[in-house]
């Protein structure tokens, strides 16, 4: 990976960077935050799913985790909130470790995979719910405390930078899976696995490394939005909102593609924030737009809308050659 492969995802960061900073209200910065949230779990979806070709149904058990991790750290023990969020990606790859060890070594892939995922979520959702040291059915609440020491920022627009910040180190390692020797392994075991192995891959290995990196992502998106809200349950924590949004996110963005999982974010909640102040309050209206968009995506455009621009910026260079020069008399 050369600093020309960083041009591009580094002057996306910069350009969101500079919108928190033109004067938009707290509502913006809401969405903003919100919406780099999700897009930190997609990009964990993208690792595994997109590069490894593992779909997951349930990165719920890893975003929850992060996220009860961190607040169970502050709450009930009072440690820092910086350390809690190491814990709690921590605890997020150790999650990924022991789900990817017991699939891969039961040889699941495909829908089997995505089922267990989502069956791993509800189990933890489940328990959350029971049991007492996450609060039960009435959930966590993290005392307010600005300052840096409690990642809590009264100025928004310091929590989207940092937000941020995390997106743009998503963009790095995605970055460098497309240049490394162990993401071209991991695309050689996305394509054949038996090719790959027979060519001396050890696909375990492989898979086990990215669902590890796949559930660091998401498990520091939970940390954040629990730090960010304040508050954490077993519905928001393991609930299937999360794993819905980071696989849409991926995929309408463009699965396998380092910007796709924060153009697909970007793409779903601004069109959905944008439908709901046209059509105003009406319940799921978000909901129609995502699952439209899915379609359209799915029908015109299987490669994403990173595949879509892609194809179009081929056929603008495809033109541009084809002009001949006019012949002066």
């Amino acid at each position: 990976m050369t600093a020309t492969d960083l041009v591009r995802p580094l002057l996306v960061v910069a350009v969101l960077a500079v919108v928190p900073w033109l004067g938009v209200s707290n509502a913006t910065l809401n969405f903003l935050v919100y919406m780099l949230i999700v897009a930190l779990a997609a990009q964990g979806w993208n690792i595994l799913g997109g590069f490894g070709g593992q779909y997951s149904f349930g990165h719920a058990a890893f975003f929850g985790t992060g996220a009860y991790a961190t607040a169970i750290l502050q709450v009930q023990l009072g440690v820092n909130a910086w350390l809690g969020l190491l814990c709690g990606v921590a605890a997020g790859v150790a999650v990924g470790l022991f789900v990817g060890f017991l699939s891969f070594r039961s040889g699941l892939r495909g829908s089997y995979f995505a089922l267990v995922t989502l069956a791993f979520a509800e189990v933890f959702r489940v328990v959350a719910n029971a049991v007492g040291f996450t609060g039960g059915a009435a959930g966590l609440l993290i005392r307010l405390e600005p300052g840096i020491a409690t990642l809590q920022f009264a100025d928004r627009r310091i929590t989207c930078m940092l937000v941020l910040g995390f997106v743009g180190l998503g963009l790095v390692i995605s970055t460098w899976l497309t240049r490394s020797r162990f993401g071209a392994h991991l695309i050689a075991v996305r394509e054949n696995e038996q090719a790959a192995e027979a060519l001396g891959v050890d696909p375990m290995r492989v898979k086990l490394g990215a669902i590890a990196l796949s559930a660091a992502l998401t498990a520091l998106a939970g940390c954040l939005y629990a730090q960010y809200f304040l508050f954490i349950d077993a519905t928001v924590a393991y609930g299937p909102w999360i794993s819905v949004e980071a696989l849409l996110a991926a995929l309408v963005g463009g699965a396998g593609t380092v910007l796709g999982p924060l153009i697909g974010a970007l793409a779903l909640h601004g069109l959905g924030e944008a439908t709901k102040g046209i059509a105003g309050s009406v319940p799921g209206i978000d909901l129609v737009v995502f699952g439209v968009l899915l379609i359209l995506v799915i029908a015109f455009l299987p490669g994403g809308l990173m595949g879509g621009l892609s194809r179009l910026a081929g056929r603008l260079r495809t033109l541009g050659r084809g002009r001949k020069p006019a012949v002066e008399a």
